[in-house]
């Protein structure tokens, strides 16, 4: 039986086979969102492979990370209201949106994912020996 990977890098070939196996690598960095106003699941999350030999930036649907969050979604979409700061329009902007705002668990969704990447590059450059309750152990 083949087995489908989650995502296979289109310049390196680097293959992560579950959704958690690439948010546990080091190498990757969150760079950019683009909403798409008419199928919030269809929406682009931009993660570049930032490794020498690579530098690729994949383009994952939301879809694939929407059920990292459970916390409160709202129905309207307040877009070009008031009190949108206008985060969706500008692809880099990673902030959290305080609009009340379909759109904004979508930005929650990606602390989350922002965050399960930065803390596995902090991993992934702790010097061997190292732990996070404190200095190596010496006998």
């Amino acid at each position: 039986m083949t087995v489908i990977p989650f995502r296979v890098c289109s310049l390196c070939g680097a293959t992560w086979t579950t959704r958690d196996a690439f948010l546990a690598d080091g190498s990757l960095r969150l760079d950019g969102y683009k909403p798409n106003f008419q199928a919030m699941e269809k929406g682009l999350f931009f993660i570049t492979h930032d490794r020498d030999e690579c530098g690729f930036t994949l383009a994952l649907v939301a879809r694939d990370f929407l059920d990292l969050y459970g916390g409160p979604r709202y129905t309207e979409r307040k877009t070009f209201s008031e009190e949108c700061p206008r985060y969706c329009l500008d692809q880099e902007q990673l902030e959290r949106c305080v609009a009340q705002c379909e759109y904004a668990f979508v930005r929650e969704v990606l602390q989350i994912v922002g965050n399960r990447l930065q803390a596995a590059k902090d991993a992934s450059s702790r010097p061997p020996g190292r732990n996070l309750q404190g200095p190596p152990y010496h006998a």
